[in-house]
């Protein structure tokens, strides 16, 4: 069974001026996925060619919200990001033709 390493991209307006300015892209990954890993991936999904890959993990949040019956307390799980640079000229189209 082939595992999923791609999980979702990150579509944020920080993640977007990094797309626009420097060909770089965000990735929700799996955890255990090394660089190598994600890098044929990414080809492979997007069908373009990848310079560089980084990659860091996001540690859990703890967040807590007042509501009419008291505080809720709960936490964020981890994840692991990675941002993938791609060879000048190239581009992902997350949105196609929306």
């Amino acid at each position: 069974m082939a595992k999923i390493i791609l999980i979702r991209p990150i579509i944020t307006e920080k993640a977007d001026q990094l797309s626009e300015k420097l060909q770089q892209y965000s990735f929700v990954v799996d955890r255990k996925a090394n660089k190598i890993e994600i890098k044929k991936a990414v080809e492979g999904r997007y069908n373009v060619n990848v310079e560089s890959v980084n990659t860091l993990v996001i540690p859990a949040k703890l967040k807590s919200r007042m509501t009419k019956t008291g505080i809720l307390r709960g936490r964020k799980p981890a994840y692991k990001k990675a941002v993938v640079t791609l060879v000048e000229g190239e581009e992902i189209d997350f949105f196609g033709d929306i």
